[in-house]
C-alpha cells in the first residue's frame, strides 16, 4: 500500500473517534485559542487529520503543510511538548521560521504517541494573537487528551486485526467443509459399489474361509459408510444452517427406534440391552433422523460403557414431549470434558476406545435442535451416564410397545 494510502486511511481513522469533535473544541476551551488540530506527522508529510477552525486557516482534514515548515516536524524526533503563548516573549521561538511563516502569536502542540512507541503525531492549536492560559494545567490536560487519542487508535487497530483473523478464519472453515462434503460425496458412489459387489462374492462363495473374507469387506464397507454419512451430515449442518429433518405426523417412530435397538443389539451380542417405550400412537417428527439420534447415543454407550453392565433405552411422553434416554455404567465422563460433547470431531480420551471421527453426539444433539427439542447429559459414579433428548410431540395419546 502506498504511503498516501496510509495516509488517507489514518485520516479515517481519527474521523472514526467520536470524541475527537470534543477534544478539539476542550482544547480551544483550554487555551483560548481559535484553531485546533489533529496531525498525522510522518518522515514526509504533515497532514490534518481533524480540524476546529474559527480563525479560516484555511486547512481541511486531508489538507497538507510542507514538513520542514512545521514545528512538529521536530516534535516527531525530541517528542516533547511545545507551548507558547505570546512569541514574541519565547526564547527559543521568537525567532523561529514556523511562526513568521504562519503568522502565529501563539502556539501548543502535543506529541501522540501509541502504546508501541510509535509517533503518530500531534494534537495542536495555533492562534494569530498572544493566548491567556495556566501553562502548566494546559499541558496536564492536553497530555491525557492526546493519551485517549493514542488509546482508541490501539483500540482500532486491534479491533481490525481481530475482525482479519476471524474473516480468515470463516473462509478458511468454509472452504474446509465444503471439500469434506465434496469429499464425503465423491467417496460415498465407489464405496457402495464395494458393498454390493462384496455380498454377491459373499452369495457364490463355497469355502468358508473366502465366505468370511468378504463378510469381512461387507462390514467394513458398512462402517465406512456410516462414517461418510456423519462426515456429510457434519457439512449439511454446517454450510445449511442445520442437519435437515423432514417432521411429519408418523407412526413409525417406535418402529425406527426398535430397529436401531434390534441393529445394535446383532452387532454387539455380548451387550445387554434393556428397552422400555411407551410412545404415542402418531408423533410429529422424522422417524428415520431420530433413529439416527438414538443409533448414535447406542453406539456411544456400547463403545463407553461398561461391558459386563447392562445398557438403558427408554423413550417416554411427558407434557406432549417425547423423551428418550440412554443410560449406561461406567467411568463417569470427567467435569472439564462435559462442555465438549456436542462439539463436532470430540473424541473421548478417558478408556482408550474412542471410535470414528467424534461427530455422532454432534449429529444428535444437532438432530435435536432441528425436532425444536434438546440434548443434554449427567454422569455420575453412582448412577452412570444418561444422555437424554427431548422434543415436543402434538399428540398426547399413547401406548406401550
Amino acid at each position: 500500500m502506498s504511503d498516501c494510502s496510509n495516509l488517507e486511511g489514518d485520516v479515517l481513522k481519527i474521523a472514526r473517534i467520536d470524541a475527537v469533535p470534543l477534544i478539539l473544541s476542550m482544547m480551544k476551551q483550554t487555551t483560548g485559542m481559535r484553531f485546533a488540530a489533529i496531525a498525522r506527522v510522518t518522515t514526509e508529510k504533515w497532514v490534518a487529520c481533524a480540524v476546529d477552525d474559527s480563525i479560516d486557516f484555511g486547512l481541511l482534514p486531508g489538507g497538507e503543510l510542507v514538513l520542514d515548515t512545521t514545528i512538529c516536524n521536530e516534535i516527531r524526533d525530541h517528542r516533547q511538548p511545545v507551548i507558547f503563548r505570546d512569541v514574541k516573549k519565547d526564547p527559543v521561538y521568537s525567532t523561529h521560521h514556523t511562526p513568521r511563516t504562519y503568522q502565529l502569536e501563539s502556539y501548543v502542540s502535543i506529541p501522540i504517541v501509541r502504546a508501541n512507541g510509535e509517533f503518530f503525531g500531534t494534537l495542536c492549536a495555533i492562534d494569530s494573537v498572544p493566548a491567556q492560559f495556566d501553562e502548566s494545567a494546559a499541558r496536564k490536560t492536553l497530555e491525557l487528551f492526546a493519551q485517549l487519542i493514542a488509546v482508541q487508535l490501539d483500540m482500532q487497530e486491534a479491533q481490525e486485526q481481530i475482525e482479519a483473523a476471524l474473516a480468515r478464519e470463516t473462509e478458511t472453515g468454509r472452504l474446509r467443509e465444503q471439500f469434506i462434503a465434496v469429499l464425503g460425496h465423491d467417496l460415498r458412489s465407489p464405496l457402495t459399489a464395494i458393498g454390493m459387489s462384496a455380498e454377491l462374492l459373499q452369495s457364490k462363495l463355497t469355502v468358508e474361509r473366502d465366505r468370511e473374507l468378504a463378510t469381512s469387506i461387507t462390514q467394513s464397507s458398512v462402517r465406512m459408510s456410516a462414517l461418510i454419512e456423519d462426515v456429510l451430515d457434519f457439512s449439511r449442518g454446517r454450510l445449511g444452517g442445520g442437519i435437515p429433518v423432514r417432521r411429519v405426523m408418523t407412526d413409525q417412530l417406535a418402529y425406527a427406534l426398535n430397529a436401531v435397538i434390534d441393529e445394535v443389539a446383532a452387532t454387539h451380542p455380548a451387550r445387554s440391552l434393556h428397552r422400555e417405550l411407551v410412545l404415542p400412537e402418531q408423533s410429529f417428527c422424522d422417524a428415520g433422523r431420530m433413529g439416527q439420534l438414538l443409533s448414535n447415543l447406542l453406539v456411544n454407550a456400547v463403545n463407553h460403557g461398561a461391558p459386563a453392565a447392562p445398557i438403558s433405552i427408554t423413550a417416554t411422553v411427558e407434557d406432549n414431549h417425547v423423551i428418550l434416554s440412554v443410560t449406561n455404567q461406567g467411568k463417569r465422563i470427567a467435569q472439564e470434558l462435559m462442555p465438549l460433547l456436542f462439539h463436532p470431531f470430540t473424541r473421548s480420551q478417558a478408556d482408550g476406545r474412542g471410535e470414528g471421527l467424534g461427530l455422532g453426539l454432534y449429529i444428535a444433539s444437532q438432530i435435536a435442535q432441528s425436532h425444536e427439542g434438546t440434548l443434554g447429559v449427567s454422569s455420575t459414579d453412582e448412577f452412570g451416564t444418561c444422555f437424554v433428548a427431548r422434543f415436543p410431540n402434538q399428540i398426547e395419546k399413547s401406548v406401550a410397545t
